[in-house]
């Protein structure tokens, strides 16, 4: 690698390392919770569908409301008890979607998407979990009203973290898609793949979600083989990453790449090929000589690809 390309110093990985303590014991603590909604040390994180609430509060943003604030934005849906933050009471207070349009002509108020918040570092990065743990649930609830076993409507139990139905006595629980994220390494070059909805400019590490009954590392191999049509061998996984669109687990992988032709999978891609550790570490800094990038530091996407720039084969170590 060019050692005139610093990448300077790390980044954080978005969405990861919550302040909270989820305090699950007590979720069904009726009382308790009533108390911590009444106490004046709670705050919530205020969602209406896809966008994220924040108060303007001079040249920053604010994403905390107070319980009686929230609700006075609007008719509120579900409420999810998100945590503990030494010891105050964090929740998530569900608005209508439509509520996002009305809200917006407000100038003490800033509504945007959480992407756009986390890419543009709108708000302290220790905020980022709990968001997207209550958008996350949030749009959980939106999508699961009733019983996939008898069709009946369920209800809310267990400050959110549940779904009864009265009708068959089915309980019904949260979701996680799990996904896997991978870059196929061959010697000093990698795999970088391009979707039809990136930027024109951007290049990420190819991904797809885990099967039933299958592995992650199994997952890695058979969705670098169908995009690419690279054969890997042995994978490495490097961390995950809570991705709320709407509610992933990115388990970020590395591949060593037993072939070297590739076939892109048109369906699944736009474009597919070998890059070097050089032009890697051009397109993480913004400097690449066709304009070319990466990820932003945000997505897991970016620290797979940085942490290979940066080590090499010892990834595989």
């Amino acid at each position: 690698m060019s050692p005139s390309l610093d990448l300077g110093p790390p980044h954080r990985l978005g969405y990861t390392d919550s302040p909270l303590a989820r305090a699950a014991e007590l979720r069904g603590d009726a009382g308790h919770l009533a108390a911590l909604l009444a106490a004046p040390t709670t705050r919530a994180y205020a969602i209406a569908g896809e966008m994220v609430l924040l108060q303007r509060r001079g040249d920053t943003f604010d994403p905390l409301f107070t319980p009686p604030d929230a609700h006075a934005l609007g008719p509120v849906g579900e409420i999810i008890f998100l945590g503990l933050h030494d010891g105050a009471a964090r929740f998530g207070f569900g608005l209508p979607a439509q509520q996002a349009d009305t809200l917006k002509e407000r100038d003490d108020l800033f509504v945007t998407d959480l992407r756009s918040i986390a890419v543009q570092g709108l708000v302290a990065a220790n905020h980022l979990p709990p968001i997207a743990e209550a958008k996350a649930m949030l749009h959980w609830h939106a999508t699961h009203r009733f019983c996939a076993n008898c069709g009946a409507p369920t209800v809310v139990t267990q400050a959110g973290w549940k779904r009864e139905c009265r009708s068959c006595q089915r309980e019904h629980f949260p979701r996680t898609d799990p996904v896997a994220i991978m870059l196929a390494v061959d010697g000093e070059r990698c795999l970088l793949g391009r979707s039809g909805r990136f930027a024109p400019t951007m290049w990420s590490c190819l991904a797809g979600f885990v099967e039933p009954g299958e592995s992650f590392e199994d997952a890695v191999r058979r969705e670098t083989l169908e995009e690419s049509g690279i054969r890997c061998g042995k994978v490495v996984y490097l961390a995950s990453q809570p991705w709320p669109f709407p509610m992933s687990l990115m388990i970020g992988c590395y591949a060593q790449a037993l072939s070297a032709e590739i076939t892109v999978d048109r369906s699944e891609l736009e474009d597919a090929r070998w890059f070097s550790r050089d032009d890697c570490a051009a397109m993480l800094m913004r400097q690449h000589p066709q304009g070319l990038t990466c990820p932003p530091p945000v997505a897991i996407a970016y620290h797979i690809i940085r942490g290979w720039v940066e080590r090499g084969a010892s990834v595989f170590d």
